[in-house]
């Protein structure tokens, strides 16, 4: 060790000795600390003796209280739960004595749909009557509870147990007694197909409840399981729903966790997911001011979990309680499948004579789309699903019959195109002295003028798309709605409700997923070739500079298909279908135009209606005369300006 390093190890030692000199209080700062040690331990031991005083208080009221319910309800704060099942030739539903609620709902006759490895939902123990049915919710996933605002404590159903009586295959009475001669009665009835009927009703214990009491709290919620296969596409439909008392249907996103509290009172509350519901529906309404609140699960974190779910859905709120038990307070429930003729037809089984508008349930699209679906989609496809014709098939007889109702538009349209196809070469030679790029305005004059010397109308060929656009939306929305294709197979899909997998690997991939579907391939394929064939009809009617906007217009009309694959991929094999037969019909029905098209033919009959037109000419009206009055006020408009300018250079 050298001579600086031990003068440094010296000085370091200085200072840290001096520092800790300097740090040590004095005598009189010594005392001081040693008597506010002593006044903190004071204060602590004040402050615990405080606590376990305030602790002891409110173990008192609790034991206060439960002696209180404990003498409320002697027979009912302690018991032993039992299922009692209700059913019919639909549904078989659990109601637990133990909260005296629906505890498990069994929708009978539906088909298994095909879902991930390792759960199945069909039901193989043999504990139902119908072993191909769906279990939309049990004990584990949903919850539901009354409580009662007494003058003592709060009263709710799902810590009771209740006594049965009155029971039937389809009728249950639930008795919680509260003391001699005080009840909370629950009350079921089973209908014949989807629909419960339950009432609510206490007896001789008016004297409990503040003479302003007049209101329930309903406390309803589920976790919505996966049914399908398709975890994504399976999410996007799983909603909670409710309707405006007097008014319109409305729900929450599905897109995002979402909260709502209502500003109106509401009919009904439904937790949904794809295909089927369970909707409550109060007789007196649920007040304003009711709770709704939907969570999306996250899929990557249920990997490997048998049970899936999708969303978390809560409502809360509070309906009409009379205290003198001489009104009861009546609710109806709908579990059962999202089918809107079924759904519509609740209405006419409810007893509380209100429009309800369940099938609004089913979302059929926005007012245009819904109307399409609503007159046209729903009767044609229940109509054909009706004779027993497979679901593919269904689909195809669809196609075909849209088609054929819009082939006189799309017929008309081509031959629009056509007759710029054969009239092409005129216009080349017509606008030909017109190259430089300030002569565009006059070119577009001379060819509008020549359209309307040949009776042309150049918007007429973008008609085709115009006219399919809106039922391919419209079958967008209906498609992955329709429970009837749920479980059925055609050709090589299992279940047209799902995507149909040609390979899988077992992990998502950015965009694309964990699958290739087979139909969305067919689909993508039939739009790159439809694409490729209207482009090159077009492409024989472009004019000049309208034959370079062309290229570009041909890389979007390419690329949009494989945008498509990415959002299609995960779509209902039914609806990939669909589409891939709509565009394979398109493509058949635009080449049949084209080689029954004969030029020659047309064109004569363009150049005798030409020559009509000279001898009695007739003044261009509609969407050609607007598109020439507008061209005409752009040159004034120029004109005006270059003169302007020319007069600024002046000055």
């Amino acid at each position: 060790m050298d001579k600086n390093t031990i003068i440094g190890f010296v000085l370091m030692a200085v200072v840290l000795f001096g520092f800790a000199y300097w740090q040590t209080p004095s005598a009189e700062e010594q005392q001081a600390a040693i008597e506010q040690a002593q006044q903190d331990s004071i204060a602590a031991a004040k402050k615990q003796q405080q606590l376990r005083i305030a602790q002891e208080k409110q173990k008192q009221a609790q034991e206060a209280a439960a002696t209180n319910d404990s003498a409320l309800f002697h027979t009912a704060v302690a018991g032993k739960a039992e299922d009692i099942v209700l059913k019919n030739s639909k549904l078989e539903l659990t109601v637990n004595t133990k909260g005296g609620t629906v505890t498990k709902a069994y929708i009978k006759n539906q088909k298994g749909s095909t879902r991930y490895v390792g759960h199945d939902i069909s039901d193989k123990t043999g504990k139902h009557d119908d072993p191909n049915g769906v279990t939309l919710f049990d004990g584990k996933n949903q919850q539901l509870s009354f409580t009662l605002v007494a003058k003592e404590s709060n009263i709710s159903t799902k810590d009771l147990y209740f006594t049965p009586s009155a029971q039937t295959d389809s009728t249950l009475t639930l008795t919680a007694v509260a003391a001699q001669g005080k009840t909370l009665t629950l009350t079921y009835k089973l209908g014949k197909d989807y629909m419960l009927h339950m009432s609510l009703k206490v007896n001789g214990m008016s004297g409990l409840f503040d003479p302003n009491t007049n209101k329930l709290d309903v406390n309803w919620h589920e976790k919505v399981k996966e049914q399908e296969r398709g975890f994504s596409f399976e999410n996007r439909y799983a909603r909670l729903d409710y309707k405006i008392k007097d008014g319109s249907t409305d729900y929450l996103s599905e897109a995002s966790d979402k909260e709502k509290t209502t500003d109106d009172a509401l009919d009904w509350i439904a937790f949904k997911n794809q295909f089927f519901s369970a909707v409550m529906i109060s007789k007196d309404g649920f007040d304003k001011g009711a709770d709704l609140h939907s969570v999306a699960y996250d899929k990557k974190e249920q990997e490997n979990d048998k049970v899936r779910y999708l969303k978390d859905l809560t409502a809360s709120s509070k309906v009409f309680f009379d205290p003198t038990g001489q009104k009861a307070s009546e609710f109806e429930f709908y579990i059962g499948p999202n089918d809107f003729y079924i759904l519509k037809d609740v209405e006419k089984q409810s007893t509380f004579n209100r429009e309800l508008d369940l099938e609004r349930i089913v979302y059929l699209g926005w007012p245009l789309f819904r109307y399409i679906n609503r007159w046209f989609t729903l009767p044609v496809f229940t109509a054909l699903t009706n004779w027993g014709l497979p679901m593919g098939v269904v689909l195809i007889l669809i196609t075909l019959l849209l088609k054929l109702i819009t082939y006189p538009m799309v017929k008309k349209s081509y031959m629009s195109s056509a007759k710029m196809r054969v009239l092409k070469p005129k216009l080349d030679e017509a606008t030909k002295q017109y190259d430089k790029p300030e002569d565009q305005m006059q070119k577009q004059q001379a060819m509008m003028q020549l359209y309307s010397e040949y009776g042309v109308s150049p918007l007429s060929g973008c008609l085709p798309m115009l006219i399919q656009m809106p039922i391919w939306i419209a079958m967008f929305n209906f498609v992955p709605n329709a429970i009837q294709l749920r479980g059925q197979s055609f050709l090589w899909m299992q279940d047209l409700s799902t995507y149909d997998p040609i390979v899988e690997w077992g992990s998502n991939l950015w965009l694309i997923g964990d699958h290739l579907s087979l139909t969305c391939i067919l689909f993508v394929g039939a739009q790159l070739l439809y694409s490729w064939f209207t482009m090159q009809l077009q492409k024989d009617q472009m004019v000049g500079q309208q034959a370079d906007q062309m290229k570009m217009m041909q890389w979007m009309m390419y690329l949009m298909p494989l945008m498509f694959f990415f959002i299609f991929n995960d779509y209902s094999s039914g609806l990939n279908f669909y589409y891939f037969i709509s565009l394979l019909f398109s493509a058949i029905i635009m080449f049949t135009l084209r080689k029954t098209t004969n030029d020659e033919k047309l064109l004569a009959i363009l150049e005798a209606r030409r020559a009509e037109n000279k001898k009695n000419p007739k003044k261009m009206t509609g969407m050609a005369a607007r598109l020439q009055r507008m061209q005409e006020e752009q040159q004034e408009l120029q004109r005006k300006r270059e003169e302007l300018e020319r007069k600024r250079r002046k000055l």
